[in-house]
Formats: C-alpha cells, structure tokens, sequence
C-alpha cells in the first residue's frame, strides 16, 4: 500500500528534523523560584545534555501562578523540541487544584521523561509532648483541631504530603501555609507550628542538632540520608508515600523521535552510577521510564492527588 505523498513528505521532515535535532539552544522552563529543586536540578540536566547534543539548554525561571504562567508558556510553545518544561507533582496536583487554567496537562504537554524523586521528612517542634509517630497521631486525636501543620503554601508537595497524612492517619490538624518554604522552616524552628513535611536533606541537620524531632521519612523505603529514622509507613501509618518528584514534558505534537532522543539521553544521565551516588547523598532517587511510562505515571499521580483533594475539601482562595 502506497503512502499518501503529503504523509510521506510529512515522515521524512519529521525524520530530518530529529536526525538534525538539536541545531540551536534548547530553553528548559523551570516554573518555579530559582533556588529549588526544579531549578537545581534542571539547571543540572542542562549541562549535562549540552555535550551529547551540542547546543547549550539554557534554564528560564517563569514562576507565577502555582506554576502555571511558565507551563502555559510550554504548552502555547511550537512543538519542535527547542522548549521543555522541568515539572513536578505540582503539575499533577494542580490538575485538581485549579481545573480552569489555560492548559491541560496531559492535552498539552507530552511526556518526556521523569528525573528523579525525593523523600519529605515529617519534623516536630520539641515542644510537642510525643516522642513517635504514633505517640503524635494519638495526641493529635485527643486535640482534633487544636495542633496544627505548615507548608510552604497552598497546593505545594509539602501540604499535600500533610493533607495525606492526615486523611490516612484519621487526624484533625490545621494547615498553616507560608509564602514559601523558608518562612515555613522559620515557623517550626521558633515553635509557631507544631510539624510540617519538608525537604529531608534540609531538615536532617536540623534533626541531628535536637532542633526538631524527625518522625518519619516519607517514601517506601528508609532514606540513607536519615537511615535511623523510620518511613511514615513503617512508623504508624502503613502505605503513606508522598515524594517531590520531578519530570521534564514538551509541548504536545513533538516530533517522536525528538521525544525519544531527548528520553534516551535523560535516562543516560539520570541511570549513570556518578549521578546515582551524588544524588543519593542529597535524599534524591533517579528515576526511569519510557514515555508512555511516564505518561502513565503522571495519570495515576493525577487521581491520587485528586482523591486526597476531595476528601480534605481543598480549595484555592
């Protein structure tokens, strides 16, 4: 059966671009503060892409709107591969959270590639009088609505991660949320909140000199960052996961054999023991799909954060 000549002039443009791809700078938008994880580690991707591919991928920081205005400049971007979009479970909590936006994640943007996800750790005040997990659970049970939680803001992984906890653990506790993740910190080192979820790698200090109590961890397994500390799991509340983790998405319509170049050279760095080592250091764990993997990772993301919407009643002011 002959092919159309449209299609088939089609197939060879699509198949010329990707054997030519890239052939100038590539922007990776992070849609986020500098400073952070996406930052960091797109910035970190950026380098390490720019030698096997030839061209710089220069990192744009567009953060606004829970990270919406920088991803709805990816998604409205041509769909040739010269613009990415370094996001996380923001992204698939947002799906939920904010359901009118100019964008759909998975209408919009095609997956790419996850990079890697990161534990939370759960931080107590010393003035809390619990000395475990399930000490703190059955204190805050006595209390309903009376202990309280931080985040660093309204739909970040930090307060979804405690919106979760406190559905699987069957709590009343009050979110405080922060405008940012520093405020937050400052927050639960004075004592003004009683614990909050936050990066495990800036928390372990802070647990190690007696600051904070740290309660569990929050991925599937114990953190080597924190090997002494149990999983949030193991410690009382058997199956909570809630991790940050980060992927990178191009603009719906990308050229397959772009989108597997650029997952074959993400998963090259990303699988590379150096990287593995480093990252294991920081609280981080590589990560590895396909693209429809991937896709189908972002999905069931998507549902689990909008059960835990549903039953807390979140809502954006």
């Amino acid at each position: 059966m002959k092919l159309p000549v449209t299609l088939l002039l089609l197939l060879c443009a699509t198949l010329a671009q990707a054997q030519t791809y890239p052939s100038r700078p590539v922007r990776i938008i992070v849609p986020f503060g500098a400073g952070g994880p996406a930052d960091i580690y797109a910035r970190f991707l950026g380098q390490r892409l720019q030698e096997p591919l030839g061209q710089p991928f220069v990192v744009e920081n567009r953060p606004g709107a829970g990270s919406v205005v920088g991803s709805d400049a990816v998604a409205k971007s041509a769909p040739d591969g010269y613009t990415l979009l370094l996001m996380s479970n923001t992204h698939t909590v947002n799906e939920t959270l904010i359901p009118v936006k100019p964008f759909q994640l998975l209408r919009d943007l095609a997956p790419v590639a996850p990079v890697n996800y990161s534990d939370l750790l759960l931080v107590v005040h010393p003035s809390v009088p619990a000395g475990n997990l399930q000490k703190l659970i059955a204190l805050a049970k006595s209390q309903p609505g009376k202990m309280n939680y931080a985040s660093s803001g309204p739909g970040t992984p930090y307060h979804m991660a405690g919106e979760l906890f406190k559905s699987m653990a069957g709590i009343d506790v009050v979110h405080v949320p922060y405008k940012g993740s520093d405020g937050a910190r400052v927050g639960i080192l004075g004592g003004q909140v009683q614990m909050m979820f936050d990066a495990i790698t800036t928390m372990a200090p802070n647990v190690r000199a007696g600051k904070l109590k740290g309660f569990g961890t929050s991925g599937r397994t114990r953190s080597g960052v924190l090997p002494e500390t149990p999983t949030v799991s193991e410690a009382g509340v058997p199956g909570y996961e809630a991790t940050i983790w980060l992927g990178v998405m191009a603009p719906a319509g990308t050229p397959r054999p772009v989108v597997d170049r650029l997952n074959a050279e993400i998963t090259r760095i990303t699988g590379s023991a150096e990287v593995k080592d480093a990252w294991a250091k920081q609280g981080a764990t590589a990560l590895s799909m396909t693209p429809e993997q991937f896709g189908q990772y972002l999905r069931e993301d998507i549902a689990k954060w909008a059960k835990v919407i549903a039953q807390a009643g979140i809502k954006l002011d």
